[in-house]
């Protein structure tokens, strides 16, 4: 990847995290935190690496993305939009009664999704049958799952580790969005997931860990991950709560809530701002 396609996908970046605030401060409610760490990773899998088509939604062959933090969907439903599965203005109505985008992903609704998810533990689980199946199949699509590591908190992400290391699921990538917060303060004080990657290890992972706001480290790791045979690959991405908006950046209070009027233009300023240099 050279330096233009690395700039192409900061611009990206930097418009994900823009409409994601444009959706949050309309709906007057929602999750921009986590939204904002994991935007860099969402914009590499879908502006670079998954093969995806807005033309063709459910295409059997296509990659897929399980989103199993499902209450980030801001970012998700900004990168679909940038992407041409539906028209940006949709995600102005985030969360309203009838619209399409609602505050969790709904696979029924919404072009583009491939699980509905929210309930924290499902999203990986549905990816690793996602990834069973094609096996079974002979298909040979990749399945990538992006998890909170508050999320990794629940019993069920790791039941559905040791279904990926028992069936050998070597076509299923799990991402984590380690920002170090969730709703209730650190995540080390709510309940500690020191050496995550050790037990990902234990559990039959091939683990990596990056920066999850490089691309370059993004890149390396994905194509790393396609290289593995023999079991699943997890990547552990180091991020910033709130990234790009300097007073939401490492604040456990922006985990879920919208910005008022101020805060809004102020963010919406900040990133014009970033994506203006990006284009000098």
């Amino acid at each position: 990847m050279d330096k233009s396609e690395i700039l192409e996908l900061k611009k990206t970046a930097c418009n994900v995290r823009l409409w994601t605030i444009e959706g949050v401060f309309n709906a007057k409610s929602g999750h921009p935190g986590g939204s904002l760490s994991a935007a860099d990773i969402m914009t590499y899998l879908y502006f670079k690496e998954m093969k995806v088509d807005p033309k063709s939604p459910d295409d059997p062959k296509r990659d897929r993305f399980v989103l199993s933090k499902g209450h980030c969907c801001p970012a998700l439903y900004a990168a679909l939009a940038l992407k041409g599965f539906f028209p940006t203005e949709e995600i102005k109505s985030l969360r309203h009664i009838g619209a399409m985008l609602q505050g969790h992903p709904d696979m029924k609704h919404t072009p583009g999704i491939d699980m509905s998810s929210g309930s924290l533990g499902q999203g990986i689980s549905a990816a690793c049958g996602m990834a069973l199946s094609a096996k079974l199949s002979g298909d040979d699509y990749r399945v990538y799952a992006m998890l909170g590591d508050g999320e990794c908190e629940e019993g069920q992400v790791w039941e559905a580790a040791m279904f990926a290391s028992h069936y050998k699921l070597d076509n299923l990538t799990a991402i984590v969005d380690f920002n170090g917060l969730q709703i209730d303060g650190t995540v080390d004080d709510v309940a500690g997931l020191s050496d995550i990657d050790k037990k990902f290890e234990s559990f039959g992972f091939e683990v990596i860990k990056i920066d999850g706001h490089d691309f370059e480290q993004i890149e390396n790791a994905i194509n790393k991950a396609k290289n593995v045979k023999g079991k699943p690959t997890v990547i552990i991405a180091s991020t910033v709560k709130g990234k790009g908006v300097s007073y939401m950046e490492n604040q456990v209070g922006w985990h879920g809530k919208a910005p008022n009027a101020e805060q809004y233009q102020t963010a919406i300023d900040e990133l014009n701002a970033q994506l203006k240099a990006l284009e000098a």
